[in-house]
Formats: structure tokens, sequence, C-alpha cells
């Protein structure tokens, strides 16, 4: 009876074993299921959550990226001063007191130079304002008048909206101001402690890397100060060309403070990514409005064909020689460093793709390259065909047993330093 029960029972050879009853579809949910939802949804959470908190600490992050590109940019001067004794903490505190002094001192001479433009313009405004209004009654025969004007414009329901409007926003104006002062106080923070403890660091960052890891963080430290002090360099020089140009047509304009206007002009159309340009030309046409309303238009009529030719002339030779990177290059990495983080990346995105090509370059394997008419840079006048019997290489000027990939060899700047127009 036993072995009778045991053989119906049991599943006969060759057949698959039956599904156990009970649970959804006369199915038991497998063991793994619960724990595998659980893990699903801990995942989605943890990811959420970490979203979440990136984008809580994403100002803290970039204002901690300005503060690196900063302290990389003052390191020469901190490692020059400590290499003759000084305390590398003191060097930093009076590298740092400079800039200071020298902020301050720009933005006090060009605060009181505007008060003082304005003031100027507030007492002037009703002639200039009669003269407009004398020019509009002759040329279109209108009858207006610097009363009826006047009235008209503070009875006017867009400045009334506009006061108020102001009014209700100085709260938000204020905590603007107070935010932008404690980002500046951050930057300043973390970039002190950078540049001060920066052989710590970078200790304390190979302590966790093999030893041939901690070369190549070391090698990639170095390249990143070269490559960001030599952008630093460029963008002075510009700023340093920019204002000498605008000083000159102001000071033959005779519009005053043409010095501080100068400098102010290629301080910030330099430092100051995207709106820097229109920033810089608007005080310097304000002031020369306040001399002779036809100075402004001669004042931006330069701006605007001196910016032309900083862009698609100036600049990328500039860039091109102490970034060492192509000028379509620096111009493609301005606009995804502008679209990525906005100011800030168009600010340090031509140092940063500079670091990066530079250290990649050590591990890209270079062959020679043929001798070929269509790889050799060509001159600026058509090369004059070849006597009979005359050396082939000779036309050229190529040495006939100089290795044909030595072009290739000496890297970017041989051959950028060959095209027509390649120096600065």
């Amino acid at each position: 009876m036993t072995d009778e029960i045991t053989s119906h029972d049991g599943p006969r050879s060759g057949e698959p074993p039956r599904a156990r009853t009970g649970g959804w579809g006369g199915e038991r949910m497998p063991r793994w299921l619960p724990r595998a939802m659980v893990l699903a949804l801990a995942l989605v959470a943890c990811f959420q959550l970490a979203t979440w908190g990136f984008h809580q600490l994403i100002g803290l992050l970039l204002n901690v990226l300005i503060a690196f590109f900063l302290a990389l940019a003052v390191e020469p001067a901190v490692d020059w001063m400590a290499g003759r004794g000084m305390r590398r903490g003191l060097a930093t505190g009076l590298v740092f007191l400079a800039i200071l002094i020298g902020s301050v001192g720009f933005v006090t001479l060009l605060g009181s130079m505007l008060a003082g433009q304005i003031a100027t313009m507030v007492e002037e405004f009703p002639q200039y304002l009669d003269s407009v209004i004398s020019w509009i009654n002759s040329t279109f025969h209108t009858h207006l008048s610097r009363v009826q004007v006047q009235n008209n414009l503070l009875n006017s329901d867009w400045l009334q909206k506009y006061v108020q409007d102001s009014a209700n926003n100085v709260l938000a104006v204020s905590a603007q101001v107070l935010g932008g002062l404690f980002n500046l106080l951050t930057v300043a923070l973390f970039s002190f402690y950078f540049a001060a403890d920066g052989p710590r660091l970078r200790r304390a960052l190979c302590s966790v890397l093999p030893p041939r890891r901690q070369t190549e963080v070391l090698r990639a430290w170095e390249i990143a100060v070269a490559k960001t002090g030599g952008y630093l360099y460029s963008r002075g020089l510009m700023a340093l060309i920019s204002g000498v140009a605008h000083y000159v047509l102001l000071e033959i304009l005779g519009v005053p403070y043409a010095p501080a206007l100068g400098m102010w002009v290629g301080l910030i159309s330099q430092f100051v990514p995207t709106i820097g340009t229109y920033l810089a030309g608007a005080l310097p046409i304000l002031i020369a409005f306040t001399v002779d309303p036809w100075y402004a238009l001669w004042v931006f009529g330069f701006v605007v064909i001196y910016q032309q030719f900083e862009n698609y002339l100036l600049q990328p030779r500039i860039t091109a020689r102490t970034v060492d990177i192509h000028p379509a290059v620096a111009f493609g990495s301005v606009i995804a460093g502008t679209a990525l983080m906005g100011a800030v990346g168009a600010l340090i995105a031509i140092p940063a793709t500079a670091t990066l090509q530079a250290f990649l370059g050590a591990y890209v394997k270079r062959y020679e390259v043929t001798d070929d008419p269509r790889v050799r840079p060509r001159s600026g006048r058509r090369a004059a065909a070849p006597e009979a019997g005359a050396d082939p290489g000779a036309g050229s000027g190529e040495d006939p047993g100089a290795d044909p990939g030595a072009a290739a060899d000496a890297g970017p700047d041989a051959e950028r330093g060959a095209t027509p127009g390649g120096a600065a």
C-alpha cells in the first residue's frame, strides 16, 4: 500500500515536477521577488536623494571649482616667495592682500568717478532735454515743451509701476547682494587654503594612489598650474592692449577720466565672461555722452569695431600662443563651458581644455608622416617650378636628408608657427 501511494504521488521519471498550488494564479510568489522589489525601491530612493543633494550643493561645488583655479593662478607667486624662505601661509596672505588692495582701489576710483559723472548728468539733464526738444520741434514741426514732457513722463503708468516694483524688490536685491558677498568670501577662503596647503593637499591625494598614479596626478597638477597661468597672462595682455586703445580714443575726444575708463574697459571686457564687453562699453559711452552726444556715438562705434578685431584677430593668436590650443578649440571650449556651467564655465573652459589636451598628449602615439605635398604647410606665394636636374627638395627649402616625420614630432607649435599670421 505504501509503495502504491508513493508511486502515485511522486513524479514519474521524465516528467517535470508539478507546480505548487496556492498564491496568485495557482502559483506561489518566488522568495527573491520581495527582496528584489525592496532593493529596487531602495536604489530609486538613493538616486533621488543623491540628485536632490547634488542640486542643493551645486552652488558650493561651483565656488570650490572657482577657488581651485584661482589657487592654481596664484600658486606660482606663492611658490616663488616660499622658495626664498617665507612661510607658505604668509606668502599666500600677502598675495591675496595685494589682490584685495588692487580691487578695492579700482572699485573706489571708479565709484567716485561714476558718482561725479552722475551728479553732472543730473545737473545738466534739463539742458540736454531742451536741446532734444528743440531738434524735434524744428525737424518734425511739433510744439513740444519741457514742462509738458516732464508731466507726461512723471504721470505715466509704466513709470509708477516701475517705481512700485522696485520698492517691492528691495528685499530681494538686498538678499542677492548678501548672497554674492557670501559666495565671494567662500571662494576666497577655499582658494587661500588650496594655495597655502598645496603640497599637503597633493600629499594627501597621492597617499591613496599607487606610485604610478601619483606621478600622473603630480604631472597633471603641474600642467594645470602652467596652463592657468598662461591663460591669465593672455587675458592680462589683451586687457592691457584694450585699455590702451580705448584710453587713446577717450583722450583724443577729451573725455574725462580717460585712464580709469581705459582700465575699466580692459579689465571688465576680459575677466567678466559673456556680458563683460557690454558692461565695459556702457560706462565710457555714458561718460562721453555728458561731454557731447556725438562723442558717445564715436565711442560706441569704436567699441564695436575693436571687439570684432579682438575676437577674430587678436584673441585667437594670443590665446593659441600662451595656452597652446587651437583657436577653434578655444572658441568651442568656451561655448561648451557656457552651456554647462554658465559664466563660470566660460571663465575656466580654456585653461581646463588646455590642461586636458597637454596631459593627454603624452599618451597619444605619433608616427612619421609620409613625404607628400598635401601634408606640407603651404607658403603665401606659389613656389617656383624646379629646374631640370635640380634637387626636388631645394625649391621648397627642405633638407632632402631630413626626417619626414620631424614636422609631426615638433608638435602643433611648429606647424602653427609656419602658417601665415601665426605670430601674435
